[in-house]
């Protein structure tokens, strides 16, 4: 199927790794033009050059901390005139619900909600005047099922959610989408350091833990980045026109619900 956005421009946040750096493969991969970001400089050069040779797209890099207001500006002056956003960032630690004060949520909030809303701001009227965007955001199946042990996720990105829900409905009479795509498990350094912190609470082996938790799968195993990575694709392209604030789950099946 043509996505039909070749020629488009897209930023992807997060994107030298994981879940980020599937989307932005899938979308090179249908001709579009990337603005990829990450903290790291060595990893994102490498997966931007890596998309620049497989595809022959152009790609801009902008490596800095896109929690700050200098990280944000940086970003937002490289993808001006971006027709897709592909909003995503690391998930904040795992813990015990006596193990976070208030700075620990803000970090969250900061990184896991109100920067999201900042691109979305800066990003989206610019869109609305063409009469064509996709906004996607890379949320988790925590905000439909909430997981005990990443309350601070689940209380930043469902946040997101219900800002998006509202304007989501307010932008999408001028062409412009604006969805979730929420996560399980997939392979990615994430589930890695998950896995690595029962292995040791349990005393087990990182196997053995991927293991268990593939028991509550239905699917049997963990996502890839590639699956992930087409279904960002799919909602950012002519054909998800009538899909608008929804919460997709691409999670193998393992949230049980019927709607």
């Amino acid at each position: 199927m043509d996505l039909g956005i070749s020629g488009k421009r897209a930023l992807v946040c997060a994107s030298s790794k994981g879940l980020g750096l599937g989307c932005a493969e899938a979308l090179a991969a249908e001709g579009v033009n990337l603005v990829m970001n990450a903290r790291g400089v060595e990893a994102l050069e490498a997966s931007a050059q890596a998309i620049r040779d497989a595809h022959g797209v152009d790609v801009v890099t902008v490596a800095c901390d896109v929690t700050t207001p200098e990280g944000q500006a940086a970003v937002l002056e490289a993808a001006e005139g971006a027709d897709i956003l592909v909003n995503n960032a690391g998930g904040p630690p795992p813990g015990l619900w006596t193990d976070w004060e208030r700075e620990d949520f803000i970090k969250a909030l900061d990184s896991n909600m109100l920067t999201p809303i900042t691109f979305i701001k800066g990003l989206v009227p610019a869109m609305m005047e063409r009469g064509w965007g996709r906004v996607v955001n890379i949320t988790s199946q925590a905000v439909r099922a909430p997981i005990p042990v990443l309350g601070l996720s689940n209380a930043a990105r469902t946040g997101l959610t219900g800002y998006v829900a509202g304007t989501a409905r307010q932008v999408a009479n001028t062409g412009v989408t604006i969805n979730n795509l929420l996560p399980g498990i997939h392979a990615t350094d994430r589930a890695d350091a998950l896995d690595s912190g029962v292995a040791k609470q349990q005393g087990i082996s990182i196997e053995d833990a991927r293991a268990q938790r593939c028991v509550g799968i239905p699917a049997g195993r963990y996502g890839t980045r590639q699956e992930f990575g087409a279904a960002c694709a799919f909602l950012c392209s002519q054909h998800a026109g009538f899909i608008v604030g929804q919460n997709v789950l691409l999670d193998g099946g393992g949230v049980n619900l019927t709607m």
